[in-house]
């Protein structure tokens, strides 16, 4: 879960308080993510309007590269197959990293984002 946030400090603060410490993130570039057991939430501050739903094909829980995983440009090949929209591409390269973003009926984001 991607969190728009106000207060980035505050945000940080009050999901300390419920058990989660910084992953990874800089403050200083507007964002962290926190992690509490298996359970991440990314605090970004003036990065996005609204909550994101975010999913990260070839990473694990811990930011580990997976050695086999779906390619985000297959991932997004079979949902422009079944008709659904998407934004935000950022599908240059034929492989490695890349992104792009699809809503659920109620305008949820939903962002499918390769770093590998």
């Amino acid at each position: 879960m991607s969190l728009a946030v106000t207060d980035l400090q505050a945000s940080k603060a009050f999901y300390e308080q419920l058990g989660f410490s910084v992953f990874a993130g800089q403050a200083e570039h507007h964002y962290l993510i926190m992690k509490n057991g298996q359970t991440l939430i990314g605090l970004f501050q003036g990065m996005f309007e609204q909550n994101i739903l975010t999913f990260n094909p070839g990473w694990d829980q811990d930011a580990a590269a997976l050695k086999q995983f779906e390619d985000v440009r297959e991932i997004h090949g079979h949902l422009k197959k079944a008709g659904i929209p998407t934004q935000q591409e950022k599908l240059e390269n034929p492989q490695g990293p890349g992104s792009f973003a699809i809503q659920d009926p109620d305008g949820n984001t939903i962002l499918i984002d390769q770093h590998v």
